[in-house]
């Protein structure tokens, strides 16, 4: 039996029956940290020996044929901004956060609660700020499809961790893009949970408002058995997703534009094979999607409580920020109050309306990102970087602005051999909905996840 070609339903079940050994699963993640060994990988925290204590503890439930857990051993990576017991949380920093940062909160409680097997913490762009995956500090995790090229951000380790193999789960979080940027470039399917619906306890803030805790796997499918498992209302994860026919899919075009080579066009084909299985798969327009963008350009109001939470909690720290951070955070710090209460206000005003854009719609969808994953050496200089960053969060950020679910299911490369992501946004609180919709288009599109060679 090939491990790693498992669903992770597959494989949970296995580790449950006990045909699957704790110690082989353990063998096999050690294997593929091993063999995508690099400087950096995937991992900023990879402890043999909380490892090794996790598993022991598995396996002795095993033996004494009590493997129960909804995620009993999956290999689970956890991205360096939730607290994980027995790891630092260094947030993407040079240097470890105090104490508190570390305790675990709800979302890595349930995930320890259903048994999930942490195999390490994954890099992150510090404090989260930024969709490019860069780091200064701790380097920035090879794409394991072009090493040349950046994985994006700024859950940048974690699409790199189901991507290479060692997990089959991974938490990050999604404030504008933090998911779905890393899921697209790096091939795998990620999800962006509705503001509020997983809690933010435990997890290092960058804004307030609009940080949501969210997942990637290899396939829909297996989204839907870890957000079943992490959630307390969606208990039907082999559900059956809706036949195509029964899909309505709006197409917001003007997320099409400026699309580098290849991007597009690959979304459209896949667009046109769930049309010829029968969904309705149609142009929408969306006004709210115009205005979010604007408000995102303008810069919404990440930067302004970033800043605030560092100069309240981490005084000091935001002088050690590495410049293409420090830059976007005191750009925020001229921000007066009024105009913060009329962001807040207008982020309020967006997601109302755009609830009602649904009523026709099992789905928005559009590119995830417009562009092809840069190289890291042509990003160097702060303009450029800046530049690139806005470009990749772009589409991703209007899920945020409006409020919305998402996922981004893989669907082919662009004309650089690099995966392309198409997103899917639902209506708030519709995961249940959107999941299996995205389920049913991945199906229908058929690409799978395979590096190249």
């Amino acid at each position: 039996m090939e491990l790693g070609a498992l669903s992770l339903s597959a494989l949970v079940k296995g580790l449950r029956s006990g045909q699957i050994p704790v110690a082989a699963l353990v063998a096999h993640v050690r294997a593929r940290h091993a063999a995508a060994a690099g400087a950096p990988g995937a991992y900023v925290a990879w402890d043999d020996a909380v490892l090794d204590r996790h598993a022991g503890a598995l396996e002795a439930l095993q033996r004494a044929g009590h493997a129960e857990g909804r995620l009993f051993g999956a290999p689970t990576s956890i991205k360096d901004l939730y607290g994980v017991p027995g790891y630092p949380t260094l947030a993407g920093t040079p240097r470890r956060l105090p104490a508190a940062f570390e305790a675990a909160g709800p979302v890595v409680q349930a995930v320890l609660r259903e048994r999930g097997l942490v195999v390490g913490k994954t890099h992150t762009v510090e404090f989260a700020f930024g969709g490019i995956g860069a780091n200064g500090h701790h380097g920035t995790p090879a794409n394991p499809w072009d090493p040349a090229r950046v994985p994006g951000g700024s859950s940048s380790g974690a699409g790199v961790s189901v991507a290479e193999g060692t997990a089959w789960l991974a938490l990050g979080t999604d404030t504008a893009g933090s998911i779905r940027i890393p899921a697209a470039w790096t091939g795998v399917v990620g999800v962006k949970t509705t503001q509020g619906r997983w809690s933010t306890e435990g997890i290092v803030p960058l804004s307030s408002t609009l940080d949501t805790p969210g997942l990637m796997t290899r396939t829909a499918a297996d989204a839907r058995w870890a957000f079943a498992a992490l959630d307390d209302e969606d208990a039907e994860p082999e559900a059956a997703p809706p036949a195509p026919p029964l899909l309505r899919l709006g197409v917001v075009e003007g997320l099409f534009d400026g699309a580098d080579p290849g991007v597009a066009e690959a979304v459209q084909d896949a667009l046109r094979k769930v049309a010829a299985a029968g969904a309705r798969v149609e142009a929408v327009d969306v006004p709210e999607v115009r205005e979010g963008l604007d408000l995102f350009m303008r810069g919404s109001v990440a930067g302004a409580e970033l800043w605030a939470f560092l100069n309240r909690s981490l005084p000091g720290w935001i002088e050690t920020l590495e410049p293409r951070v420090k830059q976007r955070v005191e750009a925020a710090e001229g921000m007066s109050a009024r105009e913060y209460i009329d962001r807040r206000h207008l982020l309020s005003e967006l997601a109302r309306r755009a609830a009602a854009r649904f009523a026709g719609y099992d789905a928005l969808v559009a590119p995830t990102v417009v562009s092809t994953p840069p190289k890291l050496a042509d990003l160097e200089a702060l303009d450029a970087y800046a530049q690139a960053n806005l470009r990749a969060l772009r589409n991703t950020s209007v899920a945020n602005t409006l409020g919305l679910c998402a996922v981004t299911v893989p669907v082919g490369v662009d004309a650089a051999g690099m995966p392309v992501g198409l997103m899917l946004m639902g209506s708030p609180r519709g995961e249940g909905r959107l999941l299996p919709v995205a389920d049913a288009v991945e199906r229908v599109v058929g690409w799978q996840v395979s590096l190249p060679g």
